[in-house]
């Protein structure tokens, strides 16, 4: 009888499909009708989640910037990259130094090794 009702599932109508709804942005329920407490929360969430930042980055780059405005931006830049590049310039000496001193400490304890089990000869 179950393999009989099995062959026939095809015949009953199947339950609509559930639609998946995917809501992009913030969703803030206003409770009371008090909307500024719906608002600070909308604030206290946009901070976190980092869509303030890029309001404001597009809102900087949608308007029109002066020519001196353009060589303070371009200044400023440069001496982030210049800043970036001897940062990375000294920590890669650090690691250099580090580095070459741990090699000169293993083949020293080798040396070591070698004098302490009597073995004179190199």
């Amino acid at each position: 009888m179950t393999s009989l009702l099995r062959r026939l599932s095809f015949l009953k109508p199947s339950p609509p499909p559930v639609m998946m709804t995917w809501t992009r942005g913030i969703r803030v329920v206003v409770r009371d009708d008090n909307l500024d407490q719906a608002l600070a929360v909308m604030q206290r969430k946009m901070q976190s989640s980092g869509m303030e930042r890029l309001i404001k980055r597009h809102a900087d780059n949608t308007r029109h910037l002066k020519n001196s405005e353009k060589r303070v931006l371009a200044r400023k830049s440069l001496q982030m990259r210049i800043r970036s590049q001897e940062l990375a310039r000294r920590l890669q000496t650090i690691l250099v130094k580090k580095i070459r001193s741990n090699i000169v400490l293993k083949a020293f304890l080798l040396l070591l090794l070698l004098f302490s089990y009597g073995n004179h000869r190199i």
